[in-house]
């Protein structure tokens, strides 16, 4: 039998130990370093840990902290409880702001927030402050109620001193809440929501309205006295209206007046008049000496001058109702803007709209 081969040994690879630029090109890499004897590895490994975490570290290998030398902190003030309203204390108080006594709140422009004033205005900041839905319903009400007196045939004689007799209690107790501090935020809080703040430490503008209306009605003819009441109850109402959703984007015609709130008031009169002049007065019929009774003419000097005859230069129908029309919104519209002394609109819409009729009338229709 042939004797078998010996199997040759496998023999022993080992690989070679990287040289110095080796091994600093590796020294970032995850692979654990290959080569040589197992402790000959190892002492490698820790070397090669300790130069890169040395040359990943920009800061001294100690590092000496001195909390002597640390400034203290400093120590947090004492709580204090806020100074009642009225006092110094930094900020702003719509009390502290003028003495109790002056006017200045009614020179300012309304807010678009409240400032505290009332205390009902800050529960319903949008339908009482904002948009003063109380305000306004009171205000087109004596519209419709001037309107129902004229059907009904109630004679302005009779409704002046009823109009007076309001005025004089009302006035009174205003005056009293201005004296009685304690009486005056009693009345805010039963009536606040029919005020504005303006009117904290000024006169209510019911008193301006109740002595406007009774100047037109006591002074005027029935027909323009009764016109006063109405372009003050609706255009006063749609110039504050429109005035506050559009007058930002209008030119302002002076502070509180916006062009926007100027052409409410002047389109409201417009159809005010019509409505009066055109269905109301033919409806119901028109006495006590009214001023117009449907024709315009030219007056005799102007027609003498053009040498026009007398019965020449006379207008009626709807043509004379559009004129009167036109001149009831425009005197309406200029009444709302124009500022006489810093009255109250409530008084100078009705008086001097009063006056733009009468003056008109008496010009052609005398």
């Amino acid at each position: 039998m042939a004797q078998q081969a010996a199997i040759p040994p496998t023999p022993q690879v080992t690989e070679p130990t990287p040289g110095p630029s080796e091994l600093k090109d590796k020294q970032d890499s995850y692979f654990a370093p290959i080569g040589g004897p197992v402790t000959k590895r190892t002492t490698s490994s820790s070397q090669f840990s300790d130069e890169r975490a040395r040359a990943r570290s920009r800061s001294p290998k100690s590092i000496v902290t001195n909390t002597a030398q640390s400034p203290p902190r400093p120590k947090k003030p004492p709580a204090t409880t806020s100074p009642p309203n009225g006092t110094a204390n930094g900020h702003l108080s719509p009390s502290s702001a003028a003495p109790p006594t002056s006017s200045y709140w009614r020179t300012i422009s309304r807010s678009p927030s409240p400032l505290g004033l009332i205390p009902i205005h800050l529960s319903w900041r949008t339908f009482i402050h904002r948009h003063e839905i109380p305000r306004k319903a009171l205000h087109l009400s004596i519209g419709f109620f001037t309107l129902n007196l004229y059907s009904r045939g109630i004679s302005q004689h009779s409704i002046h001193p009823y109009l007076l007799g309001a005025l004089i209690p009302i006035a009174s107790v205003d005056y009293l809440r201005h004296t009685f501090p304690n009486f005056n935020r009693f009345y805010i809080r039963c009536l606040g929501a029919l005020m504005r703040e303006s009117e904290v430490d000024g006169w209510n503008g019911v008193i301006w309205y109740l002595l406007g209306a009774w100047t037109v009605l006591r002074f005027l003819p029935k027909d323009v006295g009764v016109m006063g009441v109405l372009l003050l109850s609706w255009c006063d109402t749609a110039a504050s209206t429109v005035g506050r959703l559009y007058g930002r984007y209008t030119p302002r015609i002076r502070r509180g007046k916006s062009l926007a709130g100027s052409a409410a008031a002047m389109g409201v009169g417009i159809l005010t008049a019509g409505l009066f002049w055109g269905w109301a007065v033919p409806r119901y019929g028109n006495d006590e000496g009214f001023m117009f009774n449907g024709e315009l003419r030219i007056p005799d000097p102007v027609k003498q001058a053009v040498g026009w005859k007398s019965d020449e230069g006379v207008l009626g129908g709807w043509a004379a109702l559009g004129i009167v029309s036109l001149w009831s919104g425009f005197v309406a519209s200029a009444s709302e803007v124009v500022d006489v002394f810093g009255w109250d609109d409530n008084l100078t819409i009705p008086v001097l709209s009063g006056i733009g009729l009468w003056g008109f009338f008496k010009v052609f229709c005398g």
